[in-house]
């Protein structure tokens, strides 16, 4: 049973001491986001960050890390924690961790579940939903993808997979996102939430696609092709072909097709944005740097003759990082600023 609950304030410094140790750069990036669902959001990422240790714990096998990743999704049934689930799933994880930041992460699963227990029933309710659904995602990459490296190399079947692939993992996140700031930010009064929420859909999964297309070389070396198997036959190729990375130009113009429909997805992440109010700075400012760095990485992908090379470097620099977050904070996330960079920058992509 969980001890008494903790001060909100003393809640507040546990979680962030957990999020430094674990994520330092997403502890930074979560200090912009408006304090009234900053805790939510940051517990509601390590539960993420958890469930995705889980999975890609591969020095267990496939069966052990689904059942682990099934006891964790029961956690969030609504009918309490079973401390005993949580501490096995501890314990049978943490001798196979060599980053420091997973094995921080799980010795302090029982006091995030802690925290867990101490928010408002909404809040539980809004987490809960995203974990049901976000553990799908990886679920799916256990399931559809027999090994780890490119000796067992699959692909998903079909568009419907990826799409429903990149909804599990990030469109419900958008989801989540919504409702947790139409429950909490009182600016948000007017949105329809609902439509809203189908927006964010679109946002998350434009993130997702993005960082997909971005470890293509990484994921297939891992056993893993995310694109379609339907899409490689009509460029008359199979996964296998993507490991040479002398095949881009084979595919250059199914990858395009993604890369467009990206856009497409993030292009509803900028309307999402620009109908926060101009006085949630913070909030904009949340949603617009991960549209703007998405975009850049685009940019980068289509102009990058390495595309499938497993060695090339093609995420954004840190500097371009850095001068995104410096302008728009220094603009206060002015709309028409941000409008007119995005528009410039989408039309590089493809």
């Amino acid at each position: 049973m969980s001890p008494a609950a903790e001060s909100p304030a003393a809640n507040h410094l546990l979680l962030n001491d957990i999020l430094k140790r674990v994520s330092r750069s997403f502890f930074l990036t979560l200090t912009v986001i408006p304090s009234a669902v900053r805790d939510q959001i940051g517990l509601a990422y390590l539960f993420a960050r958890a469930a995705d240790t889980i999975a890609d714990t591969d020095l267990l096998d496939r069966g052990r890390r689904l059942a682990f990743l099934e006891s964790f999704r029961q956690q969030f049934s609504g009918e309490g924690i079973n401390w005993v689930q949580v501490r096995a799933i501890q314990a049978a994880l943490l001798p196979h961790q060599s980053a420091s930041a997973e094995r921080e992460l799980l010795e302090k699963l029982e006091e995030c579940f802690r925290l867990y227990v101490d928010l408002a029933a909404g809040d539980q309710a809004r987490i809960r939903a995203l974990m049901a659904t976000l553990t799908k995602g990886m679920e799916m990459d256990l399931r559809i993808f027999p090994g780890d490296s490119e000796v067992r190399l699959a692909a998903l079947a079909t568009m419907e997979d990826l799409d429903r692939y990149t909804y599990y993992v990030a469109g419900c996140v958008g989801e989540f996102w919504t409702a947790m700031v139409c429950a909490h930010l009182p600016s948000l009064a007017s949105w329809d939430a609902a439509r809203m929420a189908a927006v964010g859909v679109r946002f998350g999964k434009g993130l997702q696609l993005t960082n997909i297309l971005k470890d293509l070389p990484r994921d297939l070396h891992r056993g893993r092709c995310y694109l379609p198997a339907s899409l490689l036959q009509e460029a008359g190729v199979e996964p296998a072909d993507l490991l040479a990375k002398e095949r881009l130009l084979s595919i250059t113009s199914l990858l395009h097709r993604l890369v467009r429909l990206a856009r497409e997805h993030l292009d509803q992440g900028w309307l999402y944005t620009m109908a926060i109010p101009r006085r949630e700075v913070r909030l904009r400012l949340a949603c617009m740097w991960p549209i703007l760095f998405a975009g850049q990485t685009l940019r980068r992908l289509v102009a990058s003759p390495d595309w499938l090379d497993p060695t090339a470097r093609l995420k954004i620099s840190k500097g371009q990082v850095y001068r995104i977050m410096a302008w728009t904070t220094l603009t206060g996330a002015c709309g028409s600023i941000g409008t007119a960079y995005w528009s410039r920058l989408r039309k590089q992509i493809v």
